[in-house]
């Protein structure tokens, strides 16, 4: 984990505030007949008109600015022609580069009309990610946030993945430490004092073991469930201070 220094923090800030205004701007487009490329194009559009980077765009040969995973897909969905349809889910990860700074944020959207079950599936990973980062204290532990997740996602029948999560971020896209969606309290790595992680818990609706694919020309793979069944995830940027923490991409 990297310690920022004070305009470390405000670069940083600015990063995730153009991020979380990102995500806020493709949101009003994501409805059923859309295409996962026609978001991709707008993030793009309104990211390069603030003088930012995508930051997904080319990393590790990823070929998209953002990921957007529908239903089934966990993360890094690769947008595409596929229109969205009425019943649909789908998270959009958007994650912006300014002042050389990385702000990541994601949202599952819900498309159009969905049984009880599926609301209730996003709605609890929602209130996950926000237990996660409750947990979060200087000092403290990201054993103490994955603890905090799992405790909350196993009570509301669902299942947090375990091979992927949040991690790390700053002048990189991803740094150490990992951090999990399970865990013990105490154990793990040590949170530091001005460092910034991100908290992102995927839930799935089973237990069975996720599939991993390749992308194309790509070091980056994309996740589906085993059984397609749904997949929900939100993320925010985290700051941890001297008391607490701070959300930078709150909107």
């Amino acid at each position: 984990m990297t310690v920022k220094t004070a305009n470390d923090i405000r670069l940083m800030t600015e990063a995730c505030q153009l991020a979380a205004r990102t995500l806020d701007h493709v949101a009003k487009y994501v409805k059923a007949g859309v295409t996962t490329n026609e978001l991709d194009q707008i993030v793009y559009d309104y990211t390069m008109s603030h003088e930012a980077t995508p930051a997904p765009l080319n990393y590790k040969g990823y070929p998209k600015s953002i990921c957007t995973s529908v239903n089934d897909c966990i993360c890094h969905g690769l947008p595409d022609d596929t229109p969205l349809k009425d019943g649909d889910i789908v998270n959009v990860d958007v994650t912006t580069i300014k002042h050389g700074f990385h702000g990541d944020t994601s949202r599952t959207f819900i498309i159009g009309d969905v049984p009880s079950s599926t609301a209730h599936l996003v709605d609890s990973a929602k209130k996950a990610m926000e237990r996660g980062i409750e947990a979060i204290e200087p000092g403290g532990t990201t054993g103490d946030i994955g603890f905090a997740i799992n405790k909350f996602v196993t009570r509301k029948g669902f299942y947090v993945v375990e091979e992927i999560g949040g991690h790390g971020i700053g002048r990189n896209f991803h740094e150490d430490p990992f951090v999990p969606s399970f865990g013990k309290k105490g154990r793990g790595d040590r949170l530091l004092t001005w460092g910034t992680i991100t908290v992102e818990p995927m839930l799935n609706e089973t237990s069975v073991p996720i599939r991993e694919f390749d992308i194309p020309k790509s070091e980056i793979k994309y996740y589906l469930t085993g059984d397609q069944s749904l997949s929900a995830q939100f993320e925010h940027t985290v700051l941890i201070t001297d008391t607490g923490y701070e959300i930078l991409t709150l909107p």
